[in-house]
């Protein structure tokens, strides 16, 4: 207790430093003194040169802010401003007038800024080591500081008395009052807040220092201080302190040390070497101490536009500073501030008795991302996806249906506080205004992971007709030379198969044209081309993918697979089902690729009769056993490769050391049983971070890989898990036998 009580001592005694400044340690700035806002303005300067004041000029303007900024590192950072929301003029004058008086004046005279409760007895202003700037009387005490009225920053030595604010800029570049403010509350808490611009009010807090005890107040927070040594600490009412900034940081000696509310809402802590390296300035400022530590998700409240703005949603980089990006559809209303949300690029007329609303507007997906409480007017329970799409087709308030844990939510404009929540699957799907009012080219959704390709298909042959079968759509015929031009003669090898090679060619119009994949055959097929290769390639790399890049491939996958299986006129059993055979676009959509081994069936079939057909590692037992042959072989082969994405690894790999562990599928179920889960990802940080919705996947892929085909669930109902629509229950052992834990 004696030794936090001598930390009060030592914090209380730097709070009252102005009474005990020398005057021998300031550059002191006399009465009738000015400065003039010009492109070469002198500065009045801390005597150890540490710290600047006077006019900074503004990017791309002819306009200057009064400011306070570190003056011996190369950016000049500022740490204070006093005409953020009112830049003054070339030729305006900062004058500290005979009479003690500090004001700021246009040209003409208009009065831009001024000093406010300045006492009378102004003997002189002094720009001090520690970046507070002051007016003092004779015998030194501070009758004005700028360290009593903050702007964005915080510096070693200040403190924060009950009711103190830091409101953040507009922009890095805006210096005008930005939407979040940081308070030091009365009752002792600090926290932080969006606020009603152009008003002061405040909505609800998304960071809460916890310092108030709510009772009789004796263990309170009282001060914030920002200590000599570079940490920030509240200190309650009976000398305790609750230390913000924690562990071990660079020491004030060598290292400059500021608190700022960025534009961004996130309250940071920096630090900043004093001194070149090697002669060279190659360091910036560093981050040592920040909260929040998820914005995205600490933004709640049904009021204000969150930390995106409205029509956006949130996301976090790995330094944990937010990003934000548009619906689709929409575009950011300022587009040089990111934060400012966004708009609708184009509105279209909603009639609620048209009866084919899918020739006006379409959908977008967005996996992950949720407007928690925002704009919520309807929900229901629902059986599948498509109908929470329909529902919201047919509604004209509906602007985006949200499928999340079985229920559809129906939402209109605006929506705030949106986020992309990586431990929780669902998805957004956003209705948006098709280019024009026909439906010339529709797409054919189920054959990506759930984002709408946004260019024409590249073959077409005419517009095809409500009840046209997949094989009736978007065919063109080239002849054999159109093909040996556009590939320059067959010269760039795509791949090769058992059915054929694969080239990269060109396909050239009036007015675009497109890279495609030509497979030579007896005659010629063309496709798209796929820029990013096989999901092979991806998820078998060196480096592991994104994790939630790979659950989104897995579920467009099982998308496609539930097209073919159920939505087409005719059923297609794809039969050779690997990550080989799927590829990826510009964008990573995955397209299912290769049928040169598919079964089509008729409309009265369920099942066929065939030779072994598919890919060693991937092929269903019943090819093996003499049993008709169903669409569920292709749940199996899924199940596999759904495996594989989990773990980025192969189903064989004979090169394993433990014996035990060289087939995937053989030692998942064990795993599975005996609560070892995290062992199938234990060098996948982002996976492991996800364990609830790991193991939800590998219980889909049990499912998918069980022997008898009838316990295999329908590749719709294995997207119905994967996107949460229903439960998942405890799959058996896919195996005769399975070990004991």
């Amino acid at each position: 207790m004696a030794i936090r009580n001598l930390q009060y001592l030592c914090l209380f005694l730097s709070s009252i430093s102005p009474i005990l400044a020398n005057a021998q340690t300031d550059n002191r700035i006399a009465l009738g003194s000015s400065l003039l806002a010009s492109d070469n303005s002198p500065t009045w300067k801390s005597p150890s040169g540490d710290f600047a004041f006077g006019f900074r000029l503004l990017d791309n303007q002819n306009l200057f802010l009064l400011a306070i900024w570190f003056d011996k590192i190369p950016d000049k950072t500022i740490v204070w401003y006093a005409n953020g929301d009112n830049p003054a003029p070339k030729g305006s004058k900062l004058e500290l007038t005979n009479d003690g008086q500090f004001t700021l004046n246009k040209p003409q005279g208009q009065l831009i800024w001024k000093a406010e409760s300045v006492r009378n007895g102004v003997a002189y202003a002094s720009m001090l080591d520690t970046g507070n700037f002051i007016l003092a009387n004779g015998q030194s005490l501070y009758l004005w500081e700028s360290f009593k009225l903050p702007s964005d920053t915080i510096l070693p030595s200040q403190v924060l008395e009950a009711g103190a604010k830091l409101n953040s800029r507009q922009t890095d570049n805006n210096y005008s009052k930005g939407r979040f403010q940081l308070q030091f509350l009365a009752k002792g808490d600090l926290v932080l807040n969006t606020i009603a611009l152009p008003t002061d009010l405040v909505y609800s807090n998304y960071y809460n220092s916890s310092t108030s005890d709510g009772l009789n107040g004796m263990n309170s927070g009282y001060r914030v201080v920002f200590n000599e040594s570079g940490y920030l600490s509240v200190i309650r009412r009976n000398g305790n302190l609750v230390n913000l900034t924690l562990g071990n940081i660079p020491s004030t000696r060598d290292s400059y040390h500021r608190a700022t509310l960025d534009f961004d809402g996130i309250f940071t802590q920096y630090a900043h070497p004093k001194a070149p390296r090697n002669g060279t300035w190659d360091q910036s400022w560093s981050i040592v101490w920040y909260e929040p530590k998820d914005i995205c998700f600490d933004m709640t409240g049904d009021y204000g536009r969150g930390a995106c703005g409205y029509n956006s949603f949130c996301t976090l980089d790995s330094f944990g500073r937010p990003s934000c990006e548009c619906l689709p559809g929409f575009s950011l209303e300022d587009p040089n501030n990111k934060f400012s949300g966004c708009k609708q690029d184009k509105v279209r007329k909603c009639d609620p008795g048209d009866s084919n609303p899918e020739e006006l507007f379409e959908i977008h997906v967005v996996s992950n991302t949720f407007w928690p409480s925002s704009s919520n007017y309807e929900r229901f329970p629902l059986s599948s996806e498509d109908e929470c799409t329909r529902s919201c087709f047919s509604d004209c308030n509906c602007v985006v249906a949200i499928i999340k844990e079985g229920t559809c939510w129906k939402k209109k404009l605006p929506l705030s506080n949106g986020r992309l929540e990586r431990n929780t699957y669902g998805k957004a799907l956003v209705k948006v205004p098709k280019s024009d009012g026909s439906s010339e080219y529709p797409h054919s959704p189920n054959l990506d992971q759930g984002k709408k390709d946004q260019t024409n298909p590249i073959l077409k042959k005419q517009k095809p007709t409500r009840g046209s079968s997949i094989l009736e759509t978007n065919i063109r015929s080239f002849t054999y030379k159109d093909l040996r031009d556009a590939t320059d003669d067959f010269r760039e090898e795509l791949g090769r198969g058992a059915f054929g090679t694969v080239y990269k060619g060109t396909i050239s119009s009036p007015s675009s044209s497109k890279e495609v994949a030509v497979k030579k055959l007896d005659k010629l097929l063309v496709y798209e081309y796929m820029s990013n290769g096989t999901l092979a390639s991806f998820v078998f790399g060196i480096s592991k993918p994104d994790w939630n890049k790979r659950i989104q491939m897995a579920v467009g996958v099982a998308r496609g697979l539930m097209y073919l299986h159920e939505e087409c006129s005719t059923q297609i059993i794809h039969c050779d089902i690997k990550p080989q055979n799927i590829l990826l676009d510009d964008s990573y959509t995955t397209r299912i690729s290769d049928f040169g081994l598919a079964k089509l069936l008729m409309g009265d079939e369920t099942r066929t009769q065939t030779v072994i057909r598919g890919t060693k590692g991937y092929v269903a037992p019943e090819w093996f056993r003499s049993k008709p042959i169903t669409a569920k072989v292709d749940v199996y082969s899924y199940g596999v490769m759904l495996l594989e994405i989990i773990c980025c690894r192969k189903n064989v790999e004979l090169e394993r050391g433990n014996e035990e562990d060289i087939i995937l599928t053989d030692m998942v179920y064990d795993y599975y049983k005996c609560k070892r889960l995290a062992m199938l990802v234990e060098h996948d940080e982002e996976a492991r971070n996800d364990m609830k919705r790991v193991e939800r996947l590998v219980m889909v892929a049990i499912w998918c890989i069980q022997e008898d085909p009838s316990l295999r669930p329908s590749m719709k109902t294995v997207l119905q898990m994967l996107e949460g629509v229903i439960e998942v229950s405890v799959p058996p052992s896919p195996f005769p036998f399975s070990s004991i834990c």
